[in-house]
């Protein structure tokens, strides 16, 4: 068969199913993109304080890191569909109470922090029962092009949603962004409500510690899975320069707040070009080899990051990494949920979302602390040199994983 180039549709023709999950969830994620944005700005405006803008995004990252771990006890143990349901209509009304705060002339603080918590929590359950619904859906020979679609419309969320933020809190103003964010929930309610049923296997058992315990010890002696996490560990922790974006952009590439927020937006903008351009990962057998490759090309993309002094060359490297980075979660996502039974994938989500989540703020954290010792660029450099020597290390300590293939096709079940 020849290779694609495009991102392979296959998926949304095979399956209504998976075809309603994505286009509801293309909207939801545009609507939830406009709240990310406006949360701190709001938090901003009526603070002038970093550190309250920082302090509401930790509002949410505990509760979503948290609850994930039930929550994908939960998607296991129940219909997922109903789960989504649920979870949607509460996030909704998340934003609601957003919306009803900041329609008023003097809006409270506390709103914000409360209620960005609860849309966390709310996440913890939702996320988990989205990843873990995906299979089911799709033949087996579809699953890779069914994540890359996946990270197509999280990418186009995530590049397209803060500059349409940007725009409507300028002239519509906070409520009104809130209020299309409730819209959007609404839109994803509909769609996975005309999907069909995605009820428990048989034997499920119930949700609760017990059951997350049990979902963190089949992670014990299984390179496969084990593979999937540390390798994403490896990139995000060392490979991440994110938090050195402002000291870079005003210190080294002296481009003041513009260049800043090129170098914000540049691994995004790559990611999103990488999605549209998978079209080929349905071919790919050696699926452990390809995740391996991706980590390692992202670490010497941010290596060579750390040692240009031009700032169009310095987005093209970005860029470059960002398109390593969303093969890598193509193949991550492929793997992870054709090498766990359909009873487990709920909670190894879960996990997967920790590490996601986790990964980039501890990368946050590393790239820093060595930055104010060493300084930024060191940090940059050492830290991509650190992700390619680990990429290697992880590679022969995983050989399970090296050497991990995609499944046989006949193994397919049908699409719904």
């Amino acid at each position: 068969m020849p290779r694609r180039l495009f991102v392979d549709l296959n998926p949304l023709s095979h399956s209504s199913d998976f075809r309603l999950l994505f286009s509801g969830q293309l909207v939801s994620t545009l609507g939830s993109q406009l709240t990310v944005v406006a949360v701190p700005y709001q938090v901003y405006r009526m603070t002038h304080s970093s550190l309250n803008v920082g302090l509401v995004s930790l509002a949410q990252l505990v509760p979503l890191l948290v609850f994930s771990m039930i929550g994908g006890s939960v998607a296991d143990t129940h219909d997922r569909r109903r789960v989504l349901m649920v979870t949607e209509l509460l996030m909704a009304l998340t934003s609601a109470g957003l919306a009803i705060n900041g329609s008023f002339g003097s809006p409270a603080l506390w709103p914000l922090f409360v209620l960005s918590a609860g849309s966390g929590a709310l996440a913890g359950f939702d996320r988990p029962a989205f990843n873990a619904s995906i299979p089911r859906m799709v033949l087996t020979e579809d699953l890779a092009a069914a994540y890359a679609l996946w990270q197509v419309q999280l990418q186009v969320g995530t590049v397209v949603g803060p500059a349409i933020a940007g725009v409507l809190l300028s002239s519509a103003g906070l409520s009104t962004v809130y209020w299309i964010d409730v819209a959007t929930f609404v839109v994803s309610f509909a769609s996975v409500a005309a999907m069909t049923a995605q009820a428990p296997l048989a034997g499920a058992g119930r949700a609760g510690w017990k059951s997350v315990v049990e979902g963190a010890r089949y992670l014990r002696g299984r390179q496969v899975i084990q593979g999937v996490f540390l390798l994403d560990i490896d990139a995000m922790v060392f490979g991440m320069p994110r938090a050195l974006f402002p000291a870079l952009g005003l210190g080294v590439f002296h481009g003041g707040a513009r260049a800043v927020g090129f170098l914000y937006a540049a691994p995004g903008a790559g990611a999103l070009v990488g999605a549209l351009f998978t079209g080929w990962v349905n071919q790919v057998r050696r699926q452990g080899r390809a995740v391996i490759i991706a980590v390692v090309f992202w670490g010497l993309a941010i290596t060579a990051f750390g040692l240009v002094h031009s700032l169009w060359l310095a987005l093209v490297l970005l860029a470059l990494a960002g398109w390593s980075d969303v093969v890598s979660a193509v193949f991550r996502n492929t793997i992870l949920q054709t090498a766990i039974p359909d009873s487990l994938r709920g909670r190894l989500s879960a996990i997967q979302i920790a590490v996601v989540q986790g990964g980039p703020r501890l990368g946050d954290l590393e790239s820093g602390g060595v930055a104010q010792a060493l300084g930024a660029e060191f940090s940059v450099v050492s830290g991509g040199v650190a992700c390619v020597i680990g990429a290697f290390l992880l590679a022969v300590a995983l050989p399970g994983f090296r050497n991990q293939q995609a499944p046989d096709t006949e193994a397919a079940s049908a699409p719904r």
